[in-house]
């Protein structure tokens, strides 16, 4: 199990507003159901196989382009633990947990 946080941000379309795209790349997401997906304010978080994760990537990274956008940058950052099994949630807790929450 892979947990990935996600950006893709649409260069050179004229507008500093950026919620049309993300609507559409949330719209992509929703219909995935290898990967869960958690979306904040600054990206997505998307947790499941890391084949799966990259796959879902490769589609939402080709979105603002279908919306018009002529470059897109898309970071992505990985935690991919193979010792055992963890989810976003997982680690917030733990966190929480040696603050005594």
């Amino acid at each position: 199990m892979a947990i990935a946080f996600v950006s893709v941000v649409p260069l050179g379309t004229g507008s500093t507003s950026l919620s049309h795209y993300v609507a559409k790349v949330t719209s992509v997401l929703n219909k995935e159901t290898s990967v869960t997906t958690t979306l904040t304010g600054m990206g997505t978080i998307i947790e499941g196989e890391l084949a799966d994760i990259l796959a879902v990537v490769q589609k939402i990274h080709e979105v603002p382009f279908s919306e018009g956008a002529h470059r897109v940058m898309t970071n992505i950052n990985i935690d991919d633990r193979r010792d055992k099994k963890s989810s976003a949630q997982a680690k917030v807790a733990s966190v929480k947990a040696k603050l005594g929450e």
